[in-house]
């Protein structure tokens, strides 16, 4: 097996992706160990992996239906299961009701997430994609969450409720009509 292989499921765009989904995972891990600085880093980089990918799947003519399958799960773990980690184990619950409240917004974003992940996969399947996005991208979505992170780190906005209806609306944008471009 060749890594310029289009039919190769290890070629190298998807070892790129894949690389991406292992650290996704390993930010979650650190998230739960309370080091979020080292989850944010992580997180970049799986960034900069996500934008790797499609280059390279571009540049050797790699794309593929797994290579495209590959990414929304990368993408899902990595933009949207660890961002939601990040700032529920990061915002603070007081009571119980707060905690249960915290967790059922994140589901209602992971859900929302996913969702649009598997939209845009049915569309790209159509071939309806066009040079626009409809709805927040996930990376996108993830960049948003860790502003949430930074201001309610750096108490700009310190309310719990505010920070919560705030993932809500980031949740619903997933699966908005709002058009995005194509960077």
């Amino acid at each position: 097996m060749h890594l310029l292989e289009r039919d190769n499921r290890f070629n190298l765009a998807n070892i790129v992706t894949f690389a991406n989904i292992t650290l996704g995972i390993v930010a979650i891990y650190f998230i739960q160990q309370g080091n979020f600085t080292v989850a944010i880093v992580l997180a970049w980089i799986a960034g900069a992996f996500d934008i790797l990918d499609g280059k390279i799947a571009r540049r050797f003519n790699l794309s593929c239906e797994f290579g495209v399958q590959l990414d929304s799960f990368a993408d899902f773990i990595s933009f949207v299961v660890m961002p939601s980690f990040l700032l529920f184990y990061a915002l603070e619950k007081s009571t119980p009701f707060e905690t249960v409240l915290t967790g059922l917004v994140f589901i209602y974003y992971i859900i929302s997430g996913l969702r649009r992940l598997i939209e845009f996969n049915l569309k790209s399947e159509a071939g309806s994609v066009t040079k626009y996005f409809e709805g927040v991208p996930t990376p996108l979505g993830a960049i948003l969450l860790w502003v949430l992170y930074l201001i309610y780190t750096y108490h700009i906005v310190h309310n719990l409720y505010s920070i919560l209806a705030s993932v809500i609306l980031i949740g619903w944008l997933l699966n908005s009509r709002v058009k995005i471009p194509h960077p």
